[in-house]
């Protein structure tokens, strides 16, 4: 073991723990038994099968209530490997249930055997047709479809509010709708083809001309057994009729029925079926999808109503003036909804019967919108809206920044008012239909309903499409919690079928969490067809069961998940998934919401118990060592849970005394650490790469390879010893170099000024002077501490730089401009909590501002472009997501580019200061997809604004990546 390896018993949870009915027992402790484990790992390769007790307690949670720990999870790279997956589980009598993004609400992602990760190698886009239609990969993100298809003007149907994190996969399987979709722009309306791999391993491309007779070649009795079903259906007038009527309203519990009559062959039936159908009738591997138009001509309103019941009255007015969303959200949604950034804090103040329309007009131009915004007037003149708080306005807005303020709040709505639940309970999401006409008096009896069974549950939803939301949480520890929900679920699904014919799941499938009560909505007729579907299809039962289908009168309360209290700051978390897209690390070890389930798990468990042991020797690495601390999954969650932090404390806990006396050491004395660090880079240049590589190499074993960086052949050579000399007198602004800028120089081979000449140079050139401090060596943003969790050398930094800073800037007269992202944001926010309370006066009369917004903002209005170069490829980095800043290097790579390219999948880089030094799978992990999109083609430059990152993008793609700023004063150079 190397010297300094850290414990894992430092983070083993303190306290009296009392064990949790649901904890992994100690026979799981280790993993998956053989001989499954060594059958699957000579089948698919040791890489494709994970089998920790760590590996499957990340896997057991998704965004549902529900929790069930697979014996395996398994991880495709094509559909080879997929109808190699089913044909052990046909021959071994084994179930196979596939996840993607884990975003379903009712379990339905969740299985007891065979888990199929289905995200991690099938994420992909083809645009055809000019945009018209687009050929999806099942791991592709619905925001991630989207961010392509709007070059062409298109857009998919389906909106999910989870569209950030949810995949093709998934909302295909689930026929999962959203805000806008309604019934005419789903999954089931808008696909327009599939191919799909069946419980037999048989592959099904429902676009070839030649489907229907392959199936019937390879799956006779399928065929036969589809047909014979469609003309059962066909023949009984009644029970067809009744069909077309479930469907006129949302509807995705149980499965499509009406795939039968509006498919004439059993291809045709099939992709009807496959669609809603949850993973039970085999594996969407590709999609294609008919796009809509991207109306950009937007206006939208938040109006606010006196109480539920009068918000839902006027939705069919707005229905009838053509909105294409009218979303409901009553008081407690939209009180909860503060703790959601950008919200307004007034809105804590609503009185609890205050509800909210949100309404949205879409046009392809000026003129149409100009129309809808008078038809949206007529309306609301006849309204009786309320204004309890100073934020409200009730004015339709075509604002964008406003708009998409007001759908942050809507699209929070499981995730703010699930963060605000009482710690330690499970939270329900409930979703329903009713026609909407009926909408009013449903919102009614929901809420009498609620109050009779003790649940103050929120509500939101799809007006327009009489499509509600509502949550419910308690304490599925407690059976008398357990029997109270049970209860409520028993007269709400009666009210919802009995008084209204409504739907008991409009868009959030069946899952496991509705399969008690199919019948009661679709009766003993059409369910008893519903099954024998599934025999036709899947007769051996391989797929998902007790997923939409399920005799047990009480499967709904089998393997609710219990909710451990856990660190303050990751508590609220309910395990939605949005943070994972954006981690770095997702794709390697774990994602912010798999750090906090496996903590939740050691929770569960007694102190020193075989699974406590078997997950604190995997969370190390998997967890706190490999995050690269970027805490993009704090903009990503709606309530702000900051994992990244919470790994840094872990890493300051793991700290002995003496490391972070040692750390605090090089903070007092880093004029010292900066010179050597200099000196050798530059010494690096003379004696190689390789032997370098080596030497590292040699320390990280007998060290840590989480404290000793590993030398890597893009390391730049060193910065010029000296930084431009300036004045003071005349200064618009203090310009900081950051230190890594003082250390590194540029990309090999570049022959122009430094970074920091660049910036003295194109900031005189626009008249705006800056000034170098002849002290600024010795000084740091602070990060380097920050980072790493050494509280006392973060504490020693932050103050220094920020006594600095007040003195060099005239105590807050003139701006500081920094010229790295992320030692902007370290100086400017990250720097506060260490700083004593006399520094946070002083820090709170600083402007520090990012050199990218320097010069979009100050420079390039005074500067005159003499020259461009024909493209540039962009690198946001997550500081600049972190500070708002990433339009400004937009802003100022545009002035100097012919054309500018921001790639769909940039995300964090995960160099992280020196984490990708430390660690380098997971830079190389975090840049897989932005390198090959990157390297598709050549540009001209390549552009970001932290040296860092420059780097990490260096040994990602093999391009030179420079600050924007440098091409800027190329651009502008007489």
């Amino acid at each position: 073991m190397p010297l300094l390896e850290p414990k894992p018993e430092v983070l083993r949870p303190g306290g009296a723990r009392t064990p949790s009915p649901d904890r992994v027992p100690d026979v799981r402790a280790a993993g998956t038994p053989e001989p499954l484990r060594g059958e699957l790992t000579a089948l698919l390769g040791p890489e494709k099968v994970l089998w920790t007790v760590s590996d499957l307690v990340k896997y057991a949670s998704d965004a549902s209530p529900y929790r069930f720990v697979p014996q395996v999870v398994v991880v495709p790279e094509d559909i080879d490997d997929i109808s190699a997956i089913l044909s052990y589980a046909h021959g071994k009598g084994r179930e196979v249930v596939f996840r993607a993004a884990g975003t379903s609400l009712n379990g339905q992602a969740q299985g007891e055997d065979i888990l199929v990760d289905v995200r991690h190698h099938w994420a992909g886009i083809e645009v055809l047709d000019d945009g018209a239609r687009a050929r999806i990969r099942p791991g592709t993100t619905v925001m991630r479809a989207n961010a392509t298809l709007a070059r062409y003007g298109r857009l998919l149907g389906p909106d999910p509010a989870s569209a950030i994190a949810c995949t093709i996969g998934g909302v295909v399987a689930n026929n999962a709708s959203g805000m806008t979709a309604g019934t005419t722009r789903n999954s089931y309306r808008t696909v327009a083809s599939l191919t799909f791999v069946l419980p037999s391993g048989t592959v099904v491309d429902t676009a070839d001309p030649a489907a229907d007779e392959l199936l019937t070649h390879a799956e006779p009795q399928l065929c036969e057994g589809l047909l014979a079903l469609k003309a059962e259906i066909e023949a009984d007038t009644e029970l067809t009729a009744r069909i077309r009527a479930k469907y006129e309203i949302k509807n995705t519990n149980g499965y499509r029925l009406d795939a039968f009559l509006d498919g004439s062959t059993p291809v045709q039936i099939l992709r009807g079926l496959m669609v809603g159908s949850e993973g039970t009738f085999g594996f969407i591997s590709e999609v294609v999808f008919d796009t809509l138009p991207l109306d950009r001509k937007v206006s939208s309103a938040l109006l606010f109503f006196p109480s539920l019941t009068a918000a839902a009255a006027a939705v069919p007015r707005f229905n009838e003036a053509g909105a294409i969303a009218v979303e409901l959200m009553d008081g407690n949604t939209l009180r909860a909804s503060v703790s959601v950034r950008g919200v307004p804090a007034d809105w804590a103040e609503l009185p609890k019967e205050t509800a909210a329309l949100l309404v949205e007009f879409r046009a392809p131009d000026e003129a149409g919108q100009e129309a809808y915004e008078q038809a949206a007037a007529a309306v609301v003149e006849g309204l009786d809206l309320v204004a309890p708080v100073a934020s409200v306005t009730n004015q339709f807005t075509r604002e964008a920044k406003v708009i998409s303020g007001y759908w942050k709040a809507r699209k929070a709505f499981v995730t703010a008012v699930g963060g605000s639940r009482p710690s330690g309970t499970t939270l329900i999401t409930e979703d329903f239909a009713v026609p909407p006409s009926l909408l009013a008096g449903a919102c009614e009896a929901l809420l009498r309903l609620q109050a009779e069974h003790g649940f103050d549950a929120a509500v939101a939803g799809h007006a327009a499409h009489g499509n509600l939301h509502f949550l419910l949480a308690f304490d599925a520890a407690k059976p008398s919690d357990v029997d109270r929900y049970a209860a409520f679920m028993d007269d709400f699904c009666r009210l919802t079928v009995e008084r209204f014919d409504g739907s008991l799941k409009a868009e959030h499938a069946t899952g496991r969490n509705i399969t008690p009560f199919l019948e009661l909505e679709w009766g003993p007729k059409a369910t008893e067809l519903m099954w024998r579907t599934k025999q036709v299809i899947d007769p051996d039962g391989v797929l998902a069961p007790r997923i939409v289908l399920d005799r047990d009168p009480k499967a709904h309360l089998r393997g609710l998940k219990t909710i451990p209290e856990v660190e303050l700051i990751a508590d609220p978390c309910i395990e939605c998934g949005f943070c994972e897209p954006t981690c770095p690390s997702h794709d390697l070890t774990t994602s912010p919401r798999q750090r906090i389930v496996l903590r939740r798990e050691m929770m569960r468990q007694p102190g020193g118990s075989p699974v406590e042991t078997e997950l604190l020797d995997a969370y190390g690495y998997d967890a706190v060592d490999t995050c690269a601390g970027d805490s993009t999954c704090k903009l990503a969650c709606p309530v702000g849970i900051d994992t990244g932090a919470m790994m840094k404390d872990f890493r300051h806990q793991r700290h002995s005394p003496r490391e972070e006396r040692i750390a605090a050491l090089t903070a007092r004395n880093f004029k010292a650490v900066e010179t050597s660090a200099r000196l050798a880079v530059a010494a690096a240049d003379k004696i190689g790469d390789r032997l370098l590589e080596t030497v590292t190499g040699l320390a990280r074993k007998a060290v840590s390879p989480d404290l000793v960086p590993e030398w890597l052949p893009e390391i730049p050579g060193a910065a010029p010893r000296k930084l431009p000399r300036t004045s003071r007198v005349g200064a618009s602004a203090v310009y900081y170099p950051a230190c890594v800028n003082r250390i590194f120089g540029g990309p090999e081979g570049h022959r122009g000024p430094s970074l920091p000449q660049a910036v003295v140079a194109v900031s005189a050139r626009a008249g705006k002077p800056v000034w170098i401090p002849e002290d600024v060596a010795g000084t740091c943003c602070s990060t380097i501490w920050h980072s790493k969790g050494y509280d006392e050398g973060n504490a020693v930094m932050a103050n220094r730089i920020v006594e600095a800073a007040w003195g060099w800037t005239a105590g807050g007269r003139l701006p500081l401009v920094v010229d790295a992202s992320s030692c902007t944001l370290g100086i400017a926010h990250e720097v506060v909590p260490y700083l004593t309370e006399d520094n946070r006066e002083l820090h709170r009369e600083l402007t520090v501002v990012d050199s990218l917004v320097w010069a979009a903002d100050e420079l390039l209005p005074e500067l005159t472009i003499l020259r461009k170069t024909g493209s540039a490829v962009l690198h946001p980095t997550c500081s600049m997501q972190h500070l708002g800043d990433v339009e400004q290097l937009r802003t100022v790579a545009e002035a100097c580019a012919e054309e500018v390219v921001v790639p769909d999948d940039a995300g964090c880089c995960a160099f992280a200061g020196d984490r990708g030094m430390l660690h380098k799978e997971l830079t190389a992990s975090a840049t897989a997809k932005e390198a090959v999109e990157v390297n598709s083609r050549e540009y001209d430059a390549y552009l970001s604004a932290n040296r860092m990152c420059e780097i990490g993008m260096d040994r990602a793609t093999g391009r030179a990546y420079r600050s924007v700023l440098m091409e800027l004063e190329w651009a502008t150079r007489p």
